[in-house]
């Protein structure tokens, strides 16, 4: 058959750091392909009420004029600004380190979910550094209300089990502090790592100066550090790595956002599960994004996936039909591909472990009970690990031909977009709250139609169990 073509939406990670640097730079800057979703709309609106201004061109493009450098909050007696992240935990953490570099009063807030989301691997380091802040209902959990007078330099460390955007949030402040701050990765396990990756590249592009160096953690706390090119760090074990930022400017200029490898991955997925090929424009091979991990995953799992040559910066990227196989993959630096290869893995001959995904209970919903659940509505056997998910690979069996499915997208962007894959092996899928794909692919809906010849726009249906 011949293949459909869809584009790819604007990277989501990169639109909140691209959003941010703006913010912070002195000057003019025009900025352009933001992703139009719920979450970088929350990024923006609470970068604006901290003092920045953004004048909107259209089509994803905006004027931005900088604070040029410290954002500012309410004085002492007033009422502190409202920053209402609703429910993106990207907006949560990367922007409480930063209202912490500037001055004045923030009171940190969101949905009910992330007021379970935890903040305290972020907040006790940045306490350390001269934040303080008063937890309302739980400590070490939003609703919260900082008080910021700037952040000192020094020495300061970071336990990564939970989010690497604790890290992000950190790095992204370092420039406007008093002095210069060096940040040791601690705990047991780091989780995400390349989208810190995309942060140092946005402070890169933004002019900010810092430098990353390695050791080996198992030398013992007095192995000698040595510097590296931050572009050849591409994971990172606890005492082995440590970043050390200046005092920066943010320079002002004119930044555009690359193609989103997260959502991206339902596309492709479509034209492995489905019936005739999807080709995918609007990607970077080369991007720091984690989860264009999808091409080594479902290549592995035997998937036919295929990148155009020749073009530099975006290219095609094509997704066959295939038959698969089950495999055993570490997914600890792309969490976000979990439900998408948890569905893959559904189709395919075997049994597939997920491992090092931990975290995933404290995403936008218990990513790990999620998938698990809602497959097994779809005949699926998935067993919950403390780390992940154990699935049994139904193969060519897997087929769903008119089967109705009534399935709960956990009030979960990312559960809706996979789950709707399992239309490509026949099912009439009725997902309860499918406009949720809003947080971070408001069009994945369109695409999805087009990509499915006009059919398979998944219905709406009310449930009070989600």
């Amino acid at each position: 058959m011949e293949p459909v073509s869809v584009e790819a939406p604007p990277s989501k990670s990169v639109s909140h750091r691209v959003l941010i640097g703006a913010a912070l730079a002195g000057g003019e800057s025009l900025v352009e392909g933001v992703l139009e979703s719920t979450d970088p709309e929350r990024t923006r609106a609470i970068l604006s009420a901290a003092g920045a201004l953004f004048e909107p061109l259209g089509s994803g493009a905006y004027r931005v004029r900088g604070v040029g450098g410290r954002l500012t909050g309410a004085g002492p007696g007033a009422e502190p600004v409202s920053c209402d992240v609703h429910e993106s935990g990207t907006s949560c953490r990367l922007l409480t380190a930063l209202l912490a570099s500037g001055q004045g009063r923030f009171r940190i807030h969101g949905a009910p979910r992330m007021h379970r989301r935890p903040l305290g691997g972020l907040t006790g380091p940045l306490g350390e550094l001269g934040a303080r802040f008063h937890f309302e209902e739980r400590e070490g959990y939003p609703p919260c209300v900082l008080e910021a007078s700037g952040l000192n330099g020094g020495a300061v460390g970071m336990a990564l089990e939970e989010s690497s955007q604790y890290l992000s949030g950190l790095l992204m402040a370092a420039p406007q502090a008093r002095g210069p701050l060096t940040i040791e990765i601690t705990g047991r396990q780091v989780v995400s790592w390349p989208y810190i990756g995309l942060t140092l590249q946005t402070m890169r592009d933004f002019g900010v100066h810092f430098d990353v160096s390695e050791r080996d953690p198992e030398a013992g706390p007095d192995a000698p550090w040595r510097a590296v090119d931050w572009r050849s760090v591409r994971a990172a074990r606890p005492g082995g790595v440590r970043f050390r930022v200046r005092p920066s400017a943010w320079r002002a200029g004119r930044y555009a956002v690359e193609g989103d490898w997260s959502g991206a991955s339902y596309l492709l997925a479509a034209g492995i599960l489905g019936e005739r090929p999807v080709i995918v424009s609007g990607l970077r091979p080369d991007s720091l994004q984690g989860d264009r991990a999808l091409l080594d995953i479902a290549r592995s799992m035997g998937a036919e996936l295929e990148v155009e040559p020749g073009v530099e910066r975006a290219r095609r990227v094509s997704a066959r039909p295939s038959r698969l196989r089950g495999v055993d993959v570490d997914m600890s630096a792309c969490p976000d591909l979990v439900p998408t290869v948890a569905v893959l893995a559904a189709a395919a001959e075997g049994e597939t472990r997920i491992r090092g995904v931990a975290h995933l209970r404290i995403k936008e919903s218990d990513r790990i009970a999620a998938p698990a659940r809602e497959l097994l509505k779809a005949g699926v056997s998935v067993e919950e690990r403390d780390d992940g998910l154990l699935i049994h690979g139904l193969g060519a069996d897997f087929r769903l031909d008119g089967r109705v499915l009534e399935l709960g997208v956990w009030n979960d962007h990312r559960m809706a977009m996979s789950l709707a894959l399992l239309e490509c092996r026949g099912a009439d899928v009725r997902l309860d709250h499918p406009e949720v794909v809003g947080k971070s692919f408001p069009s994945f809906w369109d695409s999805w139609a087009a990509l499915r010849g006009g059919r398979g726009r998944v219905a709406e249906r009310r449930s009070d169990n989600v």
